[in-house]
């Protein structure tokens, strides 16, 4: 008769709490392992202006609805550099995207190390990136120079080289054209004073101005006004392009662990 083995499989994986954090709401799920969710999401619009402390009760209200976990993703807008909110261009206003600045609450976000008060306050690991760079894990294939660019309140970016995150850029941020910002020009602010057909034409332009300064090998349009870009645009972009969907800002919670350059 054979003996029966007790050796333990090794620790459980774990179950990530993503959760993404936009210009006008917050979504939270839970995903398993393999970065698949665990029941129906949460949501939260954003109310303004918006201190650290809110966005912290936010999550936990959607922790509480969700149940256990394991370890938190959160992507948020902004540069973020090792959890640290270097800067965020949202949250430190009045009323949101493009209205006045508020100094405290500037003062507040400023260099803030999320991750650090995430772990504390939920007493788990915690990854703390740009949205953005989430949404990319959850769709690159590993190989190459991939480029995500996500399209909402602005211009989102990540790139990933071989499978590894390059340190985040933010191209929102850089001029594009009449000493305008690519958020001024392409924001969505202009899509709802434009439409969507002279918006989408101001995207391609866009593209065909970050083409030379990273000649990728595969881009991925998403965020949720990408859904809006008209079939004549879609129609002249090249084979190396793809639309990822807008939940890659919380199914790539899993895979944003392996992707993270370490902190040394």
């Amino acid at each position: 008769m054979s003996e029966v083995s007790h050796t333990p499989l090794g620790p459980p994986k774990p179950r990530t709490l993503a959760v993404d954090c936009g210009g006008g709401g917050i979504k939270s799920c839970i995903l398993d392992p393999g970065g698949f969710q665990i029941g129906p999401p949460q949501r939260t619009a954003l109310r303004y202006p918006l201190s650290p402390e809110d966005l912290l009760g936010i999550v936990a209200d959607h922790a509480h609805s969700l149940g256990e976990f394991d370890r938190i993703t959160l992507g948020m807008p902004g540069m973020i550099r090792h959890g640290i909110v270097i800067y965020t261009p949202h949250y430190i206003r009045r009323s949101g995207p493009h209205t006045k600045i508020v100094p405290e609450l500037a003062e507040a976000w400023d260099h803030l190390d999320m991750a650090a008060v995430l772990q504390e306050r939920f007493a788990v690991p915690a990854l703390v990136l740009n949205d953005a760079e989430v949404a990319a894990a959850g769709v690159v294939s590993g190989r190459g120079s991939e480029l995500v660019i996500t399209l909402g309140t602005g211009l989102g970016s990540a790139l990933v080289d071989d499978g590894q995150l390059a340190p985040h850029l933010e191209l929102s941020h850089a001029p594009m054209r009449w000493g305008l910002t690519y958020d001024d020009v392409i924001g969505e602010a202009e899509r709802i004073r434009l439409g969507d057909s002279a918006w989408s034409r101001r995207v391609l332009r866009a593209l065909e101005y970050l083409w030379p300064v990273f000649r990728w090998d595969r881009l991925y349009l998403g965020g949720g006004n990408s859904a809006r870009i008209s079939p004549t645009v879609r129609a002249r972009l090249g084979d190396n392009v793809s639309f990822i969907p807008n939940a890659a800002g919380m199914n790539g919670g899993v895979r944003a662990w392996s992707l993270a350059r370490p902190h040394r």
